[in-house]
């Protein structure tokens, strides 16, 4: 499912930025800010809160990361730098006030905060490092899939081998984006652009219909646990 909200999360934010960005994170901002409220008042994990928290958090931080290219111009390989400086920061940070990054040990607001503020920034990163490969470097949509894929497999392997189950959780995390990314924008954008051209707004209807059904699938699983 993180696979599948970094799809949607890319096309969202491509078909509101298609119509207009300011408007579209600002709706995004509001719809992020009550979903977090919402998972934040729960005393354990609820899929449908958290998967929606989760959503929200990448339709931000994909137009977070489209922002400053689109409306700055900033490059995106600037952009990466930035937010991959933002995230080292905050592991720092997190480490320094908890003494661990596991997820596992998520038992409290404040780790949980540190988590979502994580999460939102893997979600930046992984954008600006999508696109600054398929355009700024013009390596395209359909080869970066292969690209990233790979690099998001280099951490299972990795901790097969015995490296840092949370170190690698981390990693394979952030690779997601850019891969989920690099997948819909090769079926969203047009044969100009190196895509199939289903359009921003199918894609995302077909990945939100996927979502939904695999939300349901957790929701009866983790009500079967209960």
């Amino acid at each position: 499912m993180k696979l599948l909200t970094t799809c949607i999360g890319e096309t969202t934010a491509d078909y509101l930025s298609e119509h207009d960005l300011g408007i579209g994170i600002a709706i995004g901002a509001i719809a992020l800010v009550l979903s977090l409220w919402w998972q934040f008042r729960s005393d354990r994990y609820r899929p449908v809160r958290y998967w929606l928290a989760v959503l929200m958090v990448a339709v931000v931080g994909t137009a977070l990361a489209d922002g400053p290219r689109f409306i700055l111009g900033i490059p995106f390989f600037v952009n990466a730098i930035v937010f991959a400086a933002v995230l080292v920061g905050l592991f720092v940070w997190w480490y320094a006030a908890e003494g661990t990054l596991s997820i596992h040990s998520i038992v409290t607001r404040r780790r949980e905060a540190f988590y979502w503020a994580v999460v939102m920034v893997t979600f930046g990163l992984g954008t600006a490092l999508g696109d600054a490969l398929a355009t700024d470097v013009g390596l395209g949509y359909f080869a970066s899939i292969f690209v990233y894929g790979a690099l998001f497999a280099i951490p299972l392997v990795a901790r097969r081998l015995g490296a840092s189950a949370v170190a690698c959780f981390w990693c394979s995390y952030t690779m997601t984006r850019p891969t989920g990314a690099s997948v819909s924008d090769w079926l969203s954008f047009g044969p100009a652009r190196g895509g199939l051209g289903l359009g921003t707004g199918l894609v995302s209807l077909i990945g939100l219909s996927l979502f939904a059904l695999l939300l349901a699938w957790a929701v009866l699983r983790e009500r079967a646990r209960a």
